[in-house]
């Protein structure tokens, strides 16, 4: 059961907050110290706070919002953060935002974000002794007024090629009609799912955990494809032995679900540290 809303009349501005948070996890295998190092100069590398703001600025263009403001930094020994202030600039209105579809993709993102900001954070970690690394980048499109930022969604989920995606859609606040009444959404949803487009509900095993009564939407989702020359940095399948590419599926395989299930593995079986 999802929430509908019909069109309706506003009293002065939408006070209402609208916030998406995408949490994408990258997985390797650095089989040598040298390589776990590489891996990591690779990363900062490819994702510094340089890169970031590029990627930012490129949405911001992409969705017809100006930019404000920009607090960007590198970090010591890995990370870096990225936080933009931004503006309302020219809904498509052709593109409304209050429509449960698939949002645009990267060459027709037509839309806008409405007195809103962008912060993205990475956060490069590694095992200490088995090889696997796990890149995680964090992105929230925060907004205010008419438009969602799940208008968003597809162009920021293409941006990254993701083993794991969490996803957690919420309205805040209220607003009000014209005859005073208070108002907790002004658009339908029933699953961020529907925002999604096709190609990328094909390629992951995707879970909805929905609070529905509360405006809270959490969807995550799980790579279906696995090949393990994928994972594999600073070295190739024929250097290593059979028991060893088994050995490392393995360790790739349970680090995906101990990420996708909130829980560490145990002989098989789950287990919840907190």
């Amino acid at each position: 059961m999802g929430i509908s809303v019909s069109k309706i009349k506003l009293h002065g501005f939408n006070n209402l907050t609208k916030s998406l948070s995408i949490n994408c996890y990258d997985i390797c295998f650095a089989k040598t110290a040298q390589h776990k190092k590489e891996y990591l100069q690779y990363i900062d590398e490819v994702y510094n706070a340089e890169r970031l703001t590029s990627l930012m600025e490129n949405v911001t263009d992409l969705i017809g919002a100006k930019i404000l403001n920009v607090a960007r930094q590198d970090y010591e020994p890995q990370g870096a953060s990225v936080t933009m202030l931004i503006e309302d600039g020219v809904q498509s209105s052709s593109q409304s935002s209050t429509l449960e579809v698939p949002g645009p993709l990267p060459d027709v993102v037509l839309a806008h974000l409405d007195k809103s900001h962008l912060a993205v954070h990475t956060y490069p970690e590694s095992h200490p002794d088995d090889g696997i690394s796990t890149f995680r980048i964090d992105i929230e499109v925060s907004t205010c007024g008419l438009i969602s930022p799940l208008r968003a969604l597809n162009y920021l989920i293409h941006c990254f090629d993701s083993d794991i995606v969490t996803l957690d859609y919420r309205v805040r606040g209220f607003t009000r009609d014209e005859e005073g009444g208070k108002l907790y959404i002004d658009h339908e949803i029933n699953s961020i799912q529907n925002y999604l487009s096709e190609d990328t509900k094909t390629a992951y095993q995707i879970v909805d955990v929905n609070v529905y009564q509360e405006n809270i939407f959490h969807s995550k989702m799980l790579v279906n494809d696995f090949e393990l020359s994928n994972y594999l940095f600073g070295a190739n399948e024929e250097e290593l032995s059979e028991s060893e590419l088994e050995d490392i599926r393995g360790r790739l395989h349970r680090e995906m679900l101990e990420i996708f299930y909130g829980r560490n593995f145990e002989n098989g079986l789950a287990h919840n540290n907190k």
